[in-house]
């Protein structure tokens, strides 16, 4: 357990994965999409490593099924969201959105890179990803208007090739996505941009 930290800084300085990772995770679909836009408004959003239970964990978010002013209501995602000019940096805008979201304080991190941008289509958001530690289980604290479930997955389960499988997803009333990878986190269906995220991290793992 405690060589995975710095085994993970020194792979973060090598050169990413990048979109070749992150499409691996991704529908088919997904691909006849653009990679980014001019007009595309920053997200930020944060892989927070923390050990418990005497191995690593990470921290995702359910959203709010029923807030209208989420195009991503009742999906399942790392804590973060739209970067604000007062952030003063894409990291820090990452660390305020997962203390509003799940009570991360931000001066416990340890931010130790980022991954791969990610440009989100249906949001037109241009999310960054940051990696960051904390040396203790954190007491989580979500924001009832939008964190619907805090979900704390171990490292070994995302890492258990069994984890990763294909199902169906509805869109709406008329549009189904067939052959959707996903991670099947205890039941859960964590797809789309964050599945696509997770993979490039857990490539650089390795």
């Amino acid at each position: 357990m405690e060589k995975l930290i710095p085994q993970l800084v020194e792979r973060l300085r090598a050169p990413l994965p990048g979109p070749a990772a992150q499409y691996r995770m991704a529908h088919a679909v997904r691909g006849k999409y653009q990679l980014s836009a001019d007009d595309a408004r920053v997200a930020c959003v944060l892989i927070a490593l923390y050990p418990k239970a005497a191995e690593w964990h990470l921290v995702l978010i359910q959203r709010v099924a029923s807030n209208p002013h989420d195009r991503h209501g009742g999906q399942i995602s790392f804590p973060g969201g739209r970067y604000e000019p007062s952030d003063g940096s894409l990291a820090n805008g990452a660390l305020r959105e997962a203390q509003e979201e799940v009570g991360i304080q931000p001066d416990d991190v340890e931010v130790l890179g980022r991954l791969t941008e990610l440009f989100i289509p249906v949001s037109n958001f241009m999310v960054h990803p940051f990696i960051g530690t904390l040396d203790y289980t954190p007491d989580f604290v979500p924001q009832p208007s939008e964190v619907q479930e805090i979900i704390e997955v171990p490292l070994s389960l995302l890492r258990d090739p069994a984890s990763r499988q294909r199902t169906e997803i509805a869109l709406s009333e008329r549009l189904t996505l067939q052959n959707v990878p996903y991670f099947n986190v205890e039941g859960r269906v964590v797809w789309g941009a964050t599945a696509m995220m997770l993979n490039e991290f857990l490539e650089v793992l390795g």
